[in-house]
């Protein structure tokens, strides 16, 4: 019968035979390649997951070794928690947590708006604060909202940090001895750590928000940064206190504002925050909470006026995700260089591809011939010549794609130089616009985007540095529509390094950091460009909004054997030679999560 359930009851229990049944449905829908892509990204997760999931408890001897620990100092931690009709499980469950932490110099604020028919929750609050004197209660008057309730728990602490806990969360049992290493370690003023999502207990966590280090551009997009939040006193003094026209999204708004004005802002990779699911909580889906919507976007247009950048604030395809369209000043030329050699065909739907779909109108396209023999290259060069936009320069050179882009950039007349393959396709109209719209900015150096393979599965997605012995292509075979790990494939980050097959990098800031390192012949050019200016303090930005497809190194071919393979190993190791601190031990990737450990390909075009 059409709607009916074809799986018996007994069997919807057994969570194998349903995980089986599902596998077999998308093998019929989906086909081969998407079942064993879903089953290997189901495998690495649940390892990954289970791990993690077990550092919310500590075992005696952990407990044992942090609690004996004396550090060199030992800031009072004020837990700040507004209460509001406070099911009394998750209230018992959450104090269970904090009175299990194995750093003791806290004090729990409690600011109670709870209606006259939750009253059992001032009374067990009162009875545990009698027996403790660290547990500061209130009962106020009426219910003022999430961001006046939680000023009102705030103004009860004394603490040197205050950490924002929901009522109905956990802490990891470790959670404050961590922070307070790290504060040891640092000085910092602003901590923030992973999280993890669970139902009923942590060790059914079924999601962990594995988190960049700071990434402005990540955060302008959603509050990433959310749980747990330890933010210092006297910046608090300096930022104020939550506003209650942001309710819904008061945490955003006040993390924006934190984050505008502290000195070192810290992540902590490790999940130290337990955020429950359940009807009416935001974890549960931005449904459980529509007014959100608003305040988000009201947060960061209020946050880009503040930091003095203009542009306008959409909702991304991701919603609630939000995508900013900053706003292009001086129409800037922007200089498109494409080596290429041979493979005319290859290099035509390219430059077709940019002249039917460019909404942007100031562009310069610059061929850089490298060796072609084929004379249908040359007769297409001819026709070429009757464009105004297009020139074609000579580079009679072995193949060296730094030299030949460095040679290129001394006929560009751009202060935006765009570096593209010969086998890209635009797909994007806007493409010029949502990078030009960063590489603009004066903290930005460099924009890459979101490529493409002919079968609409992601080839790049960004790259993480210290992964697979070198660098990696992240979110490699994901489906095109796929809006990937904290739609990080659907919204703007913050990247270490973006391909070269399309970047865009603002002049001044290339011929800064000398432009590309030419013993760096094929490989790894690109990441060594965008670390150097890192380096300098530059962002490098992935925008995924900006689609293009890469019919991949149909010009050089692959490297995967011979005189080919041994040169890449070679560029690798002088990359790693070069930028050890992106590389275990002595470091990693700031913007990758050491957490995903070999969790992508090998970087090799």
């Amino acid at each position: 019968m059409q709607g009916s359930n074809p799986i018996p009851s007994w069997a919807m229990s057994n969570k194998l035979f349903e995980m089986t049944y599902k596998t077999f449905r998308m093998l019929r829908d989906e086909g081969l390649d998407k079942t064993l892509f879903a089953i290997k990204y189901v495998i690495r997760r649940y390892k990954i997951y289970s791990k993690l999931r077990k550092g919310f408890y500590l075992t005696d001897e952990e407990r044992q070794q942090q609690s004996s620990r004396v550090f060199d100092y030992s800031p009072k931690i004020s837990i700040i928690i507004p209460l509001y009709n406070t099911p009394m499980r998750f209230l018992k469950e959450l104090f269970n947590s904090i009175a299990k932490q194995s750093y003791g110099n806290y004090e729990v604020c409690l600011a109670d708006g709870s209606d006259g028919a939750h009253t059992d929750v001032g009374e067990y609050v009162r009875g545990l604060a009698a027996s403790d004197s660290r547990i500061i209660y209130k009962k106020l008057d009426e219910n003022k909202g999430i961001a006046e309730n939680t000023n009102a728990a705030i103004l009860l602490s004394s603490g040197n940090y205050i950490a924002l806990v929901d009522h109905d969360d956990l802490l990891s049992h470790r959670a404050l001895y961590t922070v307070v290493e790290r504060i040891n370690e640092t000085g910092a003023d602003f901590l923030y750590s992973d999280e993890a999502i669970f139902n009923n207990t942590p060790s059914d966590s079924n999601s962990i928000h594995f988190k960049p280090c700071f990434s402005p551009d990540f955060l302008r997009c959603c509050n990433y940064i959310c749980h747990l939040s330890v933010i210092k006193r006297t910046l608090l003094d300096k930022v104020g206190l939550y506003r209650h026209e942001y309710d819904g999204s008061q945490d955003y708004d006040f993390t924006l504002r934190v984050t505008e004005q502290a000195e070192r802002i810290e992540h902590i990779d490790i999940p130290l925050y337990f955020w429950r699911v359940h009807a009416g909580s935001v974890a549960s889906g931005i449904g459980a909470k529509p007014y959100a919507l608003d305040a988000a976007k009201r947060s960061v247009e209020a946050h880009l006026e503040r930091v003095g950048l203009k542009g306008r604030v959409e909702f991304s395809r991701a919603v609630p995700m939000l995508h900013v369209e900053y706003e292009i000043e001086n129409n800037p030329l922007i200089s498109i260089i494409i080596p290429t050699c041979d493979h005319a065909d290859v290099l035509k739907r390219c430059i077709d591809s940019i002249k039917e779909k460019t909404t942007y109108g100031n562009y310069e396209i610059l061929v850089v011939e490298n060796n072609s023999r084929q004379k249908e290259t040359f007769d297409y060069y001819e026709t070429l010549k009757s464009d105004e936009k297009i020139s074609i320069v000579f580079w009679d050179g072995a193949f060296n794609f730094s030299a030949i882009n460095n040679y290129a950039v001394k006929f560009a007349h751009g202060e935006q130089l765009l570096f593209l393959n010969n086998d890209i396709e635009v797909i994007t109209p806007n493409w010029l616009e949502e990078m030009v719209m960063f590489t603009q900015r004066s903290d930005v150096a460099a924009c890459g985007v979101k490529l493409l393979y002919p079968n609409d599965t992601v080839q790049h997605g960004g790259i993480a540095v210290g992964v697979g012995g070198s660098a990696a292509n992240l979110c490699p075979l994901f489906p095109r529509d796929n809006d990937g790990y904290l739609d990080r494939l659907a919204i703007v980050s913050d990247m270490s390094a973006c391909t070269a097959a399309c970047l865009m990098v603002r002049r001044d800031t290339f011929e800064e950091v000398g432009g590309f390192d030419e013993t760096l012949a094929v490989s790894f050019n690109d990441v060594d460009l965008c670390l150097k200016l890192r380096e300098k303090g530059y962002y490098i930005v992935f925008n995924p909004v900006c689609e293009c497809y890469h019919h991949e190194s149909l010009s050089r071919g692959y490297d995967n054997k011979g005189e080919k393979k041994e040169r890449m190993e070679r560029e690798k190791a002088i990359l790693v030679e070069k930028w050890k601190k992106y590389y275990p031990p002595d470091g990693c990737d700031p913007f990758y999560s050491r957490n995903f450990g070999e969790n992508a390909v090998s970087y090799d075009a």
